[in-house]
This record gives C-alpha cells, structure tokens and sequence, in this order.
C-alpha cells in the first residue's frame, strides 16, 4: 500500500527557544522503516520545509495518511492539516498518532480522521495498514518489543537533513536508545502515558544507530542512564567500537547523576562536547515537592557539581508558576545567579493533557487555543497580573545566556558555528530576544472570561475518553491484558489502550477501528 507520513508545521517556533531546536521526525522515521521492511511504499513529509501537501497527495495517491501530533500546542495546527488531507483526497485512511494524541485523544474524536493510534506506531501502523490491504477487521496489536523494527529510515528525510539543528549543532541527528520514564513529575505527561514502565532497546541496535548518525547527536531518550549497568555496558560497547561524535546532547536527571559518577566518567569520551539538559524545575524544596519532583536543592547541587568536574556542560530548565509572587521569581534569580544556572531555560508551568494535574487545573483553564499550551503562555490569570508577571518572566530570561546584552555577545555564539551555519543562528538569536520584551507576550495573550468562552477540555484520563464514546456493545472484544515488554523497570507494563475510530467504533487494542463501510475501499 502507499502511505503517506506528514509532520505538520508546529507554531511553537513564535516563542520560546523553538527557533534553535529543529529536530527529526524520529517518530516517523522508525514507523517509516517498519513499513518498507514490509514491502509497502513510503513518503515521509516534513511540512515544515517540503511543498504543500496537496502536491504530495494528487502526486502519490496515498491509500494511508499517517499525522504526527507530538505536542498539546500542535492541536489545532493537526486537525487544520486533517481537514487539508479530507478535501484534498476524501476517501483516503487518516490515522493520527503521536505523544499528545496518545496522552489525550479527544479532540480528535469526532474529527475527519478514522483512527487515533494510542501506542507505538511501529507495531500499530504496519498492522493497520497490512489489515487495510487484506480487507481484515482491526485487530488487537502487541506491546512493543523495539528491536522488532529496523533503524529509522532517516533517507525519508534526507532532502532536509540540514534543517534540523540543536543550537549552532547543525545538522542534528535523534537517537532513542529507551523509552518512558519511572518517576512521576506532576507536570508530566510521560511517565503518565507509560504507566511508568521503562523500554530499552538492545545494545547493539543502539550502537548500530550511533554508527549511522552524523557528528551531532541529540538522544531523545525521555530519562537518560535510568539503568546504570546497562547504560555503562553500552557506554564501553561505543568505546570499543571507535564510536565518537563532535557533540551529544543527553536527558537526564540531577539525582541519577550525583548517585553515579563512574556512569557519567564512561560517557565523557563519546564526544567533544558533552551537554546535559536536566530537569531543574525549583530553586527551593517546598516547590520541587510541590511538583511531585521526588529529589531536593541538595541533590540537585550534587548532580551539578557531578557534571561539571567531569566536563559536561549543564543546562536545564526551570518551571516558572503562574501563582508566584515577586519574591519567589527574586528566589529564583537568586539561585540562578549563585550557583552559575544562565545557560538554563525558564517555561511556564503548564498543566499537559494526559496528566493528573491537567485534571485538577481544568476548572481554572481560559485558553482559547491548543497552540496556548506551549509553555510560553498563560494558560489562566497570574496572582500577579499579566502584566506584571511577564516583565518578571522576562526579566528572568535577561540573566539567560540568551540575552546578548549580558555575558555572552553574538560573535561569541558564532565562533562555536560553522560559516555556513552563521545566517541560521543569527536569525535564531534574533528571534530570541524578544523572549526579554512583555509586548512580545502580551500581544498574544487571550483568555476568555468564563469557561463557555474557553477551549471544552474534557477530562485527560485517555482510556475514559475513548470509551465515552462507545458503548459496551460496540467494543469488539474484551480490554486485553496488560502486556510484557523487555527489560521494563520497575514498574508493571501497561495497558496502553487502543487506537480507536474517532467516535465510530473501536478495539481496545493497539491498532484502530473497523474501516467505515460508506467509504470507499483503499486503491
């Protein structure tokens, strides 16, 4: 069959650091890959910089239309693209997935899209359409095993390669080496989707990668050196192997790195320069426990100086609490300047869909747009008034690194770039300046008065969602049983639900539902 993947244009990139993060369809790509190694024919799209999507679809003729929604903000930028697809080839299969899909499928039930993909894509796609090819009712997909499918098929993207950058690190290269997360951060929406579980993949499909990859890595694991002796092990396989790059960029956490010095010591050798974007949060106990955060100040000055006396560079980024008063952003300007934080970054706490906190906020949620959940905005009225809480925040931004009128100047940002890349990270540091002027966020700050003027967010609990829409005697067979996954630690695997025909019918299994009769069969 012919499927056509498309990653939709994101609107992130007005604020924030978007302009420096411009990363690959990693998800796609692996779901790309699965798909070819069964012999059908595959198109992937990034919108961001192809030509319109109706050229690729009078082009190719699509029997399936896979979209990546992989954030709360791209929402309405998705079921904008939904509607492009619909009017452009009407009788074509649409299946969207992707993180903020899975986490939180009801916007798009009830939309023009026949199927919401609630679990890995690289099982549940090449099942959905080899049953759409054989005319077979969806069926029940398995949990994820992830060495089951090839390495990403990054020749989908080649044409683009060079646009995804990582700060002046250009081009930039995802590698997954596992996936999920054990602790439970208030604000997030991964361990939620996980039910905690931790995937890895194997050693060597991971080395593989490394070795494929360019000299820019950024690896997109949700909790980097989680398994200590596995991540080692790996760490020496790369070594043996002669694997180094120019610079790797890792997540991770303050805690598991003040506990395993000896982890971090393997690492540094992969590359030149070596970053690690922790998860700050707080600058004080009582709000990193406020934030479900499990770790204090003390661990995080530890996994700092941890870092730092390896040779890492340390960045990070903290939530900034539209409750605060002025002397809790005074706290934090304070930590940041003692404890040498600039090269840290600064989000508006933003209650995700598909987390508990999501839940206990929505009463108080005026937004009027999806592309309001970007952390950059404010999502209901500050204690302090918007206007006085974004010259605080913007004042926050000025002691970043960002801020070219403070320690570090634009010529030094582009000694660190190749001549060639100067244009890109110019604009991009424009660009970012005006994170350090109110008008820039005042300009687009809408709430509505009461809740009948805002966005109907329905509850985020994504399994209750899918089957408020059904009724017991549409479900095709019973909720199956939670399924094993390799190496998961610590917790129990998950049911992760199902993709189900948006507001039709359903399987409470991985794939999606029973095609529409009134439609027309796939070509």
């Amino acid at each position: 069959m012919r499927v056509l993947l498309l990653r939709p244009v994101p609107r992130n990139e007005r604020f924030g650091l978007g302009p420096f993060f411009r990363v690959e369809p990693l998800g796609m790509e692996y779901i790309g890959a699965a798909l070819l190694a069964r012999g059908h024919d595959v198109a992937l799209r990034d919108l961001r910089f192809g030509p319109p999507v109706e050229r690729d679809i009078r082009g190719m003729r699509p029997d399936v239309i896979g979209i990546a929604c992989m954030h709360a903000l791209e929402v309405d930028d998705t079921l904008a693209l939904v509607d492009r697809v619909r009017r452009a080839s009407p009788g074509v299969f649409v299946v969207v997935g992707g993180h903020a899909a899975a986490t939180y499928p009801a916007p798009f039930i009830g939309a023009a899209v026949d199927a919401i993909c609630l679990d890995d894509g690289e099982r549940v796609v090449p099942r959905l359409v080899e049953a759409l090819a054989q005319d077979r009712p969806l069926t029940e997909v398995p949990g994820l095993v992830l060495d089951e499918v090839p390495l990403p098929a990054r020749q989908l993207v080649h044409g683009w390669h060079r646009q995804y950058a990582c700060l002046h690190h250009r081009p930039t290269y995802l590698i997954e080496t596992a996936r999920g997360c054990p602790f439970r951060c208030s604000f997030c929406s991964v361990w939620q989707l996980f039910d905690r579980g931790f995937r890895e993949r194997s050693i060597e499909a991971v080395c593989q990668d490394f070795a494929a990859t360019g000299d820019h890595v950024f690896v997109a694991d949700d909790l980097f050196w989680h398994h200590a002796s596995r991540s080692e092990a790996l760490a020496w396989e790369l070594r043996r192997r002669g694997v180094r790059k120019e610079w790797i960029l890792v997540q991770s956490r303050v805690d598991l790195v003040a506990t395993h010095p000896a982890l971090l010591e393997a690492w540094r050798p992969l590359a030149r320069e070596f970053d690690i974007f922790f998860g700050l949060e707080a600058a004080s106990n009582d709000q990193l426990e406020g934030l479900q955060k499990d770790t204090t100040v003390d661990r995080t000055l530890e996994g700092i100086r941890v870092a730092r006396e390896l040779g890492f560079g340390v960045t990070g980024n903290f939530v900034i609490d539209p409750d605060w008063d002025e002397t809790d952003f005074e706290q934090l300007w304070d930590f940041v300047a003692r404890h040498d934080l600039s090269r840290a970054g600064f989000t508006v706490l933003t209650p995700l869909p598909g987390t508990t906190y999501f839940d206990e906020m929505r009463p108080r949620i005026r937004a009027v747009e999806w592309s309001q959940f970007d952390m950059h905005h404010l999502l209901w009225r500050p204690r302090l008034g918007a206007e006085r809480f974004f010259e605080l925040y913007c004042e926050t931004w000025r002691r970043s690194v960002l801020n070219l009128k403070g320690q570090k100047k634009w010529w030094q940002w582009i000694k660190h770039a190749q001549p060639r890349h100067w244009a890109f990270t110019l604009r991009a540091l424009a660009r970012t300046q005006e994170m350090m002027k109110p008008p820039h966020y005042l300009r687009e700050h809408r709430l509505a008065d009461d809740p009948a003027g805002a966005l109907a967010l329905a509850p985020a609990n994504r399994d209750r969602q899918v089957r408020l829409s059904l009724s017991s005697s549409q479900l095709k067979s019973p909720p199956p049983a939670p399924l094993p996954s390799p190496r998961r630690v610590p917790a129990p695997a998950a049911d992760t639900g199902s993709a189900t025909r948006a507001g039709r019918t359903a399987t409470p299994a991985g794939a999606a539902a029973r095609a529409d009769p009134r439609r027309p069969a796939p070509r």
